[in-house]
């Protein structure tokens, strides 16, 4: 068990080490009573972004640069990566700055962030990369979608409802020899993704999925893990959301979400 001190000066030793953990730090003071949902410019390091919700992109920043949460192994030169909720770009740029050489299929299936998306990575030169304004989905048909203007969209979402184009995203991986990663993050629909293309993902090295449960629906973590572990991966789980403390009881608050994971799953 880590020292109490430990525990206090862990996080400050990465504060002093870190140079994006740093830059997160001074935007997240700099923007703390910016109103949320309002398009902004943020520069970041030697980068300018476009964003649509300040807090939610500085979070970004310190998610995927500081604590690398989309970083995987391959020993591919020029790793093929799927980026599912792809919102303004800032992942791209991750993985373009630590796997150079990539080449990115990115998807988004609000048509305004799409349009964001557009922009910053003409903006910011990121390379290789081709934008689908389209949700991932189990069919061609459409699907009815919920905006948030920040990174929560949803099919699942409370409120408004639009219809957006989608792409069955099962068939586009069929026309793969291989996928290096597939990172989800697609705010519940990624059971229904996991569902459907659970013949095709023998074909994948890596996925990054954040799992979300919504109290009024079954939760079906086992259905994924299951399907993970029969296109043979291993699997690493975290939780994101450590805001019930007692979750026995405090479920009847009726929260937007009752679980939210991040699960790592990777071939060895």
């Amino acid at each position: 068990m880590s020292s109490i001190a430990e525990q206090y000066m862990t996080p400050i030793k990465t504060l002093m080490k870190s140079k994006e953990y740093r830059e997160f730090a001074k935007l997240l003071l700099k923007y703390k009573n910016y109103p949320r949902y309002k398009n902004t410019t943020i520069n970041f390091l030697d980068y300018k972004f476009e964003v649509v919700d300040a807090r939610s992109f500085i979070f970004q920043i310190k998610h995927l640069f500081a604590n690398s949460l989309y970083e995987f192994e391959t020993k591919s030169k020029h790793p093929l990566i799927y980026d599912i909720g792809a919102n303004v770009g800032l992942s791209l740029l991750y993985f373009n700055k630590k796997y150079p050489g990539c080449k990115i299929k990115a998807f988004e299936a609000d048509p305004d962030i799409a349009d964001v998306l557009e922009r910053n990575v003409v903006n910011n030169s990121i390379e290789n990369v081709e934008i689908i304004n389209k949700a991932a989905w189990i069919n061609n048909k459409g699907v009815e979608f919920v905006k948030d203007n920040a990174d929560g969209g949803s099919i699942y979402g409370k409120g408004k409802k639009v219809k957006v184009e989608s792409v069955r995203l099962k068939d586009l991986i069929k026309t793969e020899k291989k996928i290096d990663l597939i990172k989800m993050n697609v705010e519940g629909a990624e059971v229904d993704l996991i569902k459907d293309c659970k013949d095709v993902l023998h074909i994948v090295q890596s996925m990054y999925i954040e799992y979300h449960s919504f109290p009024k629906q079954n939760q079906e973590l086992n259905v994924v893990l299951s399907i993970l572990s029969k296109n043979g991966f291993r699997y690493y789980i975290q939780n994101v959301n450590t805001s019930r403390i007692h979750p026995s009881i405090d479920e009847l608050k009726k929260s937007e979400m009752d679980m939210q994971l991040h699960i790592y799953a990777y071939k060895v």
